[in-house]
């Protein structure tokens, strides 16, 4: 991970537009503070979520259609699995017989979730692995009878802008095979002020989530960033439906990182992208979906229609 992670700083501070991949957030700091960021009262998105795998576990199993045999559930970037341990309980009280991967390229989330089911649901059989998705995918044998149903859930796919959604689903459906499923879970186009919130929560755990990505630039490649020149600055663009992150420069300042041996230049309020999040409605689903392989099937909302769960399937 160490060369990539390096790789990928150097791009994406060398870019005219700095950035930094959110998808290294996620150390074992960065893990427990994106906990409580779902915990914090602004962020609806995964209780919004939970409320669907809550009180609809049983139309999400029906509308998996699964047929005789065993079934693979499968799961991208799994995280702690607060939302789809209702969906393993209820699967096993219905003696439905199948394995569940979790899959997430932190090892520490991989092994907490692992030790929490093994405590909690004894019975689950179990294949977690810990990785790239695609390279994961890739691996699992495909060529199969097993029913197979791929969660990627908490609006992991808004993190990718509508193109990159579409090259996403693409490759996903290239590792599936017809009749596969993969439910989705994805926020929806709101009020302006509930999205901000929930990316600049008052007890500052988004933005010390932002900040965590420096430090661990600090340990891991020898960086020498003063967090305190740096201050998160989220927006929202209702007319993109788009939420974006992003660590701003208070100060011209000179970053060097050992492990590139190599300075970055900041100029005063430069911003350094750390994240987007798309949001969604059907119409703009519909567009990311066509061509991929995918047809939709089915959606789901929280009782406060904040947040959808929506169903699709590999067409033939």
């Amino acid at each position: 991970m160490s060369s990539t992670f390096a790789t990928d700083v150097a791009k994406g501070l060398s870019e005219e537009k700095k950035t930094l991949s959110s998808k290294y957030f996620y150390d074992k700091i960065g893990d427990e503070l994106f906990i409580k960021i779902m915990h914090s009262n602004e962020y609806y998105l995964t209780n919004s979520e939970l409320d669907i795998f809550k009180n609809q576990s049983q139309g999400l199993i029906e509308g998996f259609s699964l047929k005789n045999g065993d079934t693979d559930l499968i799961e991208l970037g799994a995280g702690d699995g607060s939302k789809t341990t209702h969906l393993l309980k209820e699967m096993l009280n219905q003696n439905i017989d199948f394995t569940y991967a979790p899959i997430d390229i932190s090892e520490h989330a991989v092994n907490s979730l692992v030790a929490s089911l093994k405590t909690n649901l004894p019975t689950l059989k179990l294949r977690p692995r810990i990785g790239d998705y695609f390279n994961i995918l890739e691996e699992e044998n495909t060529n199969n009878p097993k029913n197979r149903i791929i969660l990627f859930l908490g609006s992991n796919l808004g993190n990718l802008n509508n193109n990159q959604a579409s090259q996403f689903l693409t490759k996903l459906s290239s590792r599936m095979q017809t009749g596969d499923k993969l439910l989705l879970g994805l926020d929806i186009k709101k009020l302006p002020s509930i999205i901000l919130a929930a990316y600049n929560d008052k007890g500052g755990h988004t933005r010390d989530f932002n900040l965590n990505l420096l430090t661990r630039i600090n340990n891991e490649l020898g960086a020498n960033f003063n967090l305190n020149n740096f201050i998160h600055a989220p927006y929202y663009d209702p007319i993109l439906g788009r939420s974006v992150s992003s660590l701003v420069s208070t100060k011209e300042q000179v970053v060097f990182i050992k492990e590139l041996n190599q300075e970055f230049t900041f100029r005063a309020w430069e911003a350094i992208q750390t994240e987007i999040s798309q949001k969604y409605d059907l119409h703009s689903l519909n567009e990311i979906i066509k061509g991929t392989g995918l047809v939709f099937k089915r959606v789901f909302y929280d009782q406060n229609k904040l947040f959808m769960d929506v169903l699709i399937e590999k067409e033939s």
